[in-house]
C-alpha cells in the first residue's frame, strides 16, 4: 500500500464503522494508523493509540491515567449488571481494589503453585487429544476450538474455582456474552445476552459460595476459599466484590486462552517453515507460545481514561478523556519489532504487550503461557500433519482476536 493510500486509511479509520475486511485482517489499518496517526483522535472526543512506546508510556503512568471505568461505562450500560459487574472485576479497577483483589489472587497462582498443574494440564490436555482421534474416526474432522482450544480453559479456572466438573457445562457461553458486551458497538441483543449471563452466573455463584463456605479448600490452589477467607491481615472482599471477581477470573482465563491455542494452531499451519522449525526443535515451544502472543494477541485492544490534564506527545489532552490502548497495533509496531509481519517462533528479543504492562500485567499470564505451551506442543507432537479443512471462522470481535470454529483433520 502505498503511502497516500495509507494515510487515507488513517484519516477514515472510525472504531464505530470498521471497513469491510477488518475482522479478518485489522493489520494493515493498524500499520496506516501506526504510521500516519499514531495517537489518532475519534469523533466521540477519544484516542486511538497504536505505538508501542505510547502504550507503554500510558500502562506505567498511573498517576495521570486511570483503569476504572463508571464514568465511561454508564452511558454504555446504565444501571445494569453488566454496569456492576464491568465496573466491579479486577481489570477495570484501581487500587485500592485493585490491590485487595490482585492479592489475593496472586497469592493462589504463584509460580509454584503454576508448576504443579503442569502433570493435570497434560493429562487433560491428552485425554482431548483421545477424544479427537476418536471423533475424526467417526465424522471424517473435528474442531481445534469446540473439541480442544475451548476446553482447556473451562477446565483449568474450573480446578482453580472448585466447580464440580457436572457443573462446568454453562461457563463458557456465558464468559462469551459478558465479553462480548465490551465490543466498542453493542448492540441490543449483545447487552440482554450479557445481563442474563451475569444473572445466572450470580445466582449459580451464590450456591458454590455458600457450598464453599460449608466446606472449605485449601487456600494455597483453590482460589475461591483464598478469596472467601482473605489475607491474614484482615483484608476481605465483600460480596459483590466476591461474586464480580470470580466472574472475571473466569472471563480472564476462558477467552483469551482459547484464542491463543486457537491463533497458533491456525498460524502453524498458514507458516509450514515455522511448523516444522517447531517439529525439529521442540524446545522451541516457549518462544513459539511468546511469538503467537505478539503475532495473533489474542486481546487487541485496552482502555484507560485520563485523571489530570496530559500531554502525550505533544497532544494535549483534558482531565476525563478516554484512551484506546491497540495492543494488537503495538505488537507489530517497526520500532519495537524488527520485520513485525513476519512469523518467527525463535524471536528475540520479544516484549510484546499482550499481557499488558505496569500495575495492570496480567496476574494468571504464567498459567495462560503454560496452557499455551503444553495444548500447543503436544497436539503437534501427537499430530504433526493436522491441516485445518475449510475456512476457520473468526469471532467477529475487534477487543478479543480468535476463533469461534476452526474445522480440522489430524491425519
Amino acid at each position: 500500500m502505498n503511502p497516500d493510500d495509507q494515510r487515507a486509511l488513517a484519516d477514515s479509520f472510525d472504531l464505530s464503522r470498521l471497513p469491510a475486511g477488518f475482522h479478518d485482517d485489522p493489520f494493515p489499518v493498524y500499520r496506516a494508523l501506526c504510521e500516519h496517526a499514531p495517537i489518532k483522535r475519534m469523533a466521540d472526543g477519544s484516542y486511538f493509540l497504536t505505538r508501542y512506546d505510547d502504550l507503554t508510556a500510558v500502562y506505567k503512568d498511573t498517576r495521570t491515567s486511570s483503569s476504572d471505568k463508571k464514568l465511561e461505562f454508564k452511558p454504555k450500560y446504565g444501571d445494569s449488571l453488566l454496569y456492576e459487574h464491568h465496573t466491579t472485576s479486577l481489570v477495570f479497577s484501581d487500587p485500592p481494589l485493585h490491590t485487595r483483589v490482585r492479592k489475593l489472587i496472586a497469592g493462589a497462582l504463584t509460580p509454584r503453585a503454576i508448576a504443579s498443574m503442569g502433570d493435570s494440564l497434560v493429562q487433560l490436555v491428552d485425554l482431548l487429544l483421545e477424544r479427537m482421534e476418536d471423533k475424526q474416526k467417526t465424522t471424517g474432522e473435528v474442531d481445534l476450538i469446540e473439541d480442544f482450544a475451548s476446553a482447556i480453559p473451562i477446565e483449568v479456572i474450573g480446578n482453580l474455582l472448585g466447580v464440580p466438573t457436572d457443573e462446568r457445562g454453562p461457563l463458557r457461553n456465558w464468559s462469551l456474552a459478558i465479553l462480548g458486551a465490551l465490543e466498542p458497538v453493542l448492540s441490543a441483543e449483545a447487552f440482554d445476552t450479557g445481563n442474563r449471563a451475569v444473572a445466572e452466573f450470580i445466582d449459580y455463584l451464590n450456591d458454590l459460595i455458600a457450598r464453599r463456605r460449608k466446606k472449605p479448600g485449601n487456600p494455597d490452589t483453590d482460589v475461591l476459599t483464598r478469596l472467601i477467607q482473605g489475607e491474614a491481615d484482615g483484608e476481605k472482599l465483600s460480596t459483590k466484590e466476591l461474586l464480580h471477581n470470580c466472574i472475571f477470573l473466569l472471563n480472564a482465563g476462558h477467552e483469551t486462552t482459547t484464542n491463543l491455542i486457537g491463533n497458533g494452531l491456525v498460524s502453524l499451519c498458514k507458516f509450514p517453515d515455522q511448523r516444522s522449525r517447531l517439529l525439529d526443535t521442540p524446545e522451541l515451544i516457549r518462544s513459539a507460545v511468546e511469538e503467537i502472543l505478539r503475532f495473533e494477541s489474542s486481546n487487541q485492544l485496552g482502555n484507560r481514561i485520563t485523571t489530570v490534564p496530559t500531554n502525550l506527545r505533544g497532544v494535549a489532552m483534558p482531565a476525563h478523556t478516554r484512551l484506546t490502548l491497540c495492543i494488537g497495533a503495538a505488537n507489530r509496531d517497526p520500532s519495537q519489532f524488527e520485520s513485525p509481519d513476519t512469523f518467527d517462533i525463535s524471536r528475540h528479543p520479544n516484549r510484546h504487550l499482550a499481557f499488558a504492562s505496569g500495575a495492570h500485567a496480567c496476574a494468571g499470564m504464567s498459567l495462560a503461557r503454560l496452557e499455551g505451551q503444553i495444548a500447543i506442543g503436544r497436539l503437534l507432537r501427537r499430530f504433526p500433519a493436522y491441516a485445518v479443512a475449510g475456512e476457520p471462522v473468526r469471532s467477529g470481535r475487534v477487543r478479543f482476536r480468535g476463533f469461534l470454529s476452526i474445522p480440522a483433520t489430524l491425519n
